[in-house]
């Protein structure tokens, strides 16, 4: 989509696109790091026929390039993807609810240790965050203001359950979760194993 909507812009090469995306701190929220996949992505649209190549040249220093421009269908299915992605929720499976529902695998204070780590990477990300100095109006940039968001969010959440770990509040036992694998009526009832 992002790679569609650079071409909406403006009629562009593959390297305009990428350096544009990077320029405007859209690689953010795409991964244009490798040339390979944005050529491939390219490839894609070009079957798809939501681009159509404008023209080709060559400069005498440089390798050939073909300038792509967005067809019809290709705007048609932009804004489809838009409408579609700004008003349904993704269902998309992360890994970090994955680990969380696995947590008695792992001791109190291993998941302690771990869940600190990914605290102090949460506050770099939101620092890096509120330190970029992208020169764009508000409206290029709302991406940038849920993504802190939904970072601040998840760090406030991670403190907390650090808190109940550190406190106690959340702790467990092998023996008080073995309890929930055997017949009903005998897991304990406290997380140490007592009854």
């Amino acid at each position: 989509m992002v790679l569609l909507a650079s071409v909406a812009e403006a009629p562009m090469h593959p390297y305009r696109m990428q350096q544009l995306i990077k320029e405007r701190g859209k690689d953010k929220i795409a991964n244009v790091a490798q040339r390979n996949s944005v050529y491939q992505t390219i490839e894609h649209l070009h079957r798809a026929g939501l681009i159509a190549v404008r023209a080709t040249a060559r400069d005498e220093r440089r390798p050939e390039r073909t300038v792509y421009e967005i067809t019809d269908r290709g705007a048609e299915t932009l804004q489809l993807w838009l409408r579609t992605m700004l008003s349904t929720p993704e269902r998309d499976f992360p890994d970090f609810p994955a680990a969380l529902s696995f947590l008695p695998l792992l001791t109190p204070g291993d998941v302690l240790s771990q869940v600190e780590a990914r605290a102090q990477a949460l506050a770099a990300r939101l620092s890096e965050l509120d330190t970029l100095d992208i020169d764009l109006p508000r409206l290029f940039l709302v991406e940038d203001e849920y993504q802190r968001a939904v970072v601040q969010a998840e760090l406030d959440w991670v403190r907390s359950l650090i808190d109940d770990l550190r406190s106690g509040r959340l702790s467990w036992s092998d023996e008080w979760v073995r309890g929930y694998t055997e017949p009903e009526g005998a897991a304990p009832t406290s997380p140490d194993g007592t009854p």
